[in-house]
């Protein structure tokens, strides 16, 4: 089988598995409606993207298509950005503003009006020939790579900020969409690294390796498209969003309205900010409310009485701690007491875990790791 065949092979079979998840992504009954039907979209637009692999040879007779084909790729970037949102914040929505989003697509497709869409059969000829060399072309490249960095960028700077606010509010470890999206993002970044690399050879002497170049994209499309639907079916709960109107302490502390709540607490008497320590910390160890897998800095400012923006920079800022390290050093100490507790020696590391209130293995060893420098095992052999 010669490369173009392979290419070709490759490519169909990574389209028709991308529909069919898009497919069963649109018709699934799930909470998650919205940010499944983006990630359907994102699928479709990426299949019919990819679909330039096996549609060249009907270039000349088909410019319409491979015009609006091309134009449309400028959908999937902000799309999976809006996906991201959607999965990112539990109660994220669309609005009308979001359409500013397809304003890169209705400007390459006026572009491309007066001497594509409208262009004649001779007209085709002649485009087909000096494909490379038109106005247009390099307009639409240039356009595509500078909305994908924009995009990319957007995207890195809503997970570091979604993971940093989880973990200021959260103590469930266990956040497979963090890891989905950050993963998600880093193969298109190298599988779009590669795809700038193909357009930069198509315009110098090193055509041979163009060929080359599309197999290897196609096949990181294959294996991502794999990788879709294994991550799926291992993972048919996804996902756990975070309220969008949640600040980080810092944003929280230069804030205008907290300038005026620091007379009150956020730049109370020392010994008012330690009594208050004092009062969270003996009541999370004496009413074991670590113990509950899912707690989260709201249920217990609910708990201890004290509004949640205040416990929020009580922790955070004054302890110096994420809620998620907080929590978890009762939760390391529960396990270290259970761990040397002759009587439970036969109670398994699992169980363990799980009567503490981490909820995976791998979350629980690292917690323990960084809090003894020891793992369970060696904890409780010592």
């Amino acid at each position: 089988m010669d490369k173009s065949n392979f290419l070709n092979t490759i490519t169909l079979i990574s389209v028709f598995v991308m529909l069919l998840l898009a497919f069963f992504l649109l018709t699934v009954n799930t909470k998650n409606k919205l940010s499944n039907r983006l990630f359907a979209s994102f699928l479709i637009f990426t299949a019919f993207d990819l679909s330039s692999f096996f549609t060249d040879k009907y270039f000349e007779t088909n410019l319409n298509f491979e015009a609006f084909r091309m134009t449309a790729s400028l959908l999937i970037m902000p799309i999976f950005y809006l996906y991201v949102k959607a999965v990112c914040h539990s109660d994220f929505r669309l609005k009308p503003k979001h359409l500013a989003l397809i304003i890169p697509f209705a400007i390459s497709n006026l572009v491309f009006l007066p001497r594509f869409y409208l262009a004649t059969a001779i007209d085709t000829i002649y485009i087909y020939e000096h494909f490379k060399q038109m106005l247009e072309i390099r307009f639409f490249y240039i356009l595509a790579e500078l909305q994908y960095a924009f995009y990319i960028i957007l995207v890195f700077i809503i997970l570091k900020k979604y993971k940093e606010i989880y973990l200021e509010n959260y103590t469930n470890a266990n956040n497979s969409s963090y890891k989905w999206l950050f993963q998600m993002t880093v193969f298109f970044l190298i599988a779009h690294c590669i795809v700038f690399f193909k357009s930069v050879i198509r315009y110098t002497d090193y055509n041979v390796f163009l060929n080359s170049s599309n197999v290897i994209i196609g096949t990181i499309a294959l294996i991502i498209s794999c990788w879709f639907v294994l991550k799926v079916l291992n993972n048919p709960e996804l996902f756990k969003g975070i309220d969008s109107n949640m600040l980080l302490v810092n944003e929280t502390l230069n804030t205008k309205i907290v300038s005026t709540e620091k007379k009150s607490f956020g730049a109370p008497k020392s010994a008012e900010i330690v009594s208050q320590i004092e009062l969270v910390k003996k009541y999370v160890l004496e009413n074991e409310s670590y113990l509950e897998p899912s707690l989260t800095i709201q249920e217990l400012s609910k708990q201890v009485s004290i509004p949640v923006r205040d416990l929020s920079i009580l922790i955070n800022h004054h302890m110096n701690q994420h809620f998620f390290d907080f929590i978890n050093e009762y939760r390391i100490q529960k396990a270290m007491q259970i761990l040397k507790d002759s009587s439970k020696s036969k109670l398994t590391i699992l169980e363990i875990l799980y009567e503490v209130g981490f909820n995976s293995k791998s979350s629980f060893n690292t917690a323990f790791k960084k809090h003894t420098n020891k793992t369970p095992t060696e904890f409780r052999n010592s």
